[in-house]
């Protein structure tokens, strides 16, 4: 939590001009870590639908 008390000092320090630029920034940074899960996700989906998508699996999840 440190960090974030470091981060918000040096914002309220920045000049007004500078903060369109901070956000764009932290917009990016939270699109950039945001799109990397799913992606990940979306590539391990046809490896791991071979052992999902079988009789068995559906008759062990049939009670969930």
């Amino acid at each position: 939590m440190m960090d974030r008390a470091v981060l918000i000092k040096e914002i309220e320090t920045l000049p007004v001009t500078c903060l369109s630029e901070v956000i764009d920034f932290v917009a990016w940074i939270k699109q950039r870590k945001l799109s990397q899960i799913p992606e990940t996700m979306l590539m391990s989906e046809a490896s791991l639908a071979k052992d999902w998508n079988t009789p068995e699996e559906d008759k062990a999840w049939v009670a969930l």
